[in-house]
């Protein structure tokens, strides 16, 4: 069950911080970064260890496509998102399957290579130029956001195997 919520809530995460983007352009891209990529950072993680590599790519791949879907208009944003997340998405399961030590270290271990890659290629790709400030803001907002939320996810989990 904690399953299904956790790839409702990836799915949600993900097309609300495209679509708000749409909306609100690359100004929105720090906050954005913070509290719903940072989200989906700590939730790849987690989603990492209990989906198969064929199915977090094909939950990047759907996510791409709803954005889409929901929102036309979102095409450019739905494409920059679906090349970001995936190239992030293979260089943080890289990291995490390679880093040693407990959860909440390899997750943000790979967290830091996983915004990188992101936070390059999502706006690059979105608004078609290289925009130092905003890769350099929301690299620094996907880090942190990552560390609260996997912080948030580790604590939660240890509740539930406490119960």
């Amino acid at each position: 069950m904690i399953l299904y919520f956790a790839i409702a809530l990836y799915l949600a995460a993900m097309i609300a911080a495209n679509l708000l983007v749409v909306a609100f352009g690359p100004a929105i891209s720090p906050i954005n970064a913070f509290f719903l990529i940072g989200l989906d950072l700590a939730l790849r993680d987690w989603l990492h260890v209990r989906l198969r590599v064929w199915q977090m790519g094909a939950l990047i791949a759907a996510t791409g496509a709803l954005t889409y879907v929901l929102n036309p208009a979102a095409g450019q944003i739905a494409i920059a998102s679906a090349c970001a997340f995936t190239a992030s998405s293979l260089v943080d399961w890289g990291a995490f399957t390679r880093l040693r030590g407990s959860w909440m270290f390899r997750a943000n271990g790979s967290n830091v290579v996983g915004a990188a890659v992101d936070s390059l290629l999502f706006p690059t790709i979105a608004f078609g130029m290289l925009m130092p400030q905003i890769v350099a803001m929301q690299f620094v907002a996907k880090v942190a956001g990552g560390a609260v939320w996997a912080w948030l996810l580790a604590v939660q989990v240890q509740k539930k195997v406490q119960l």
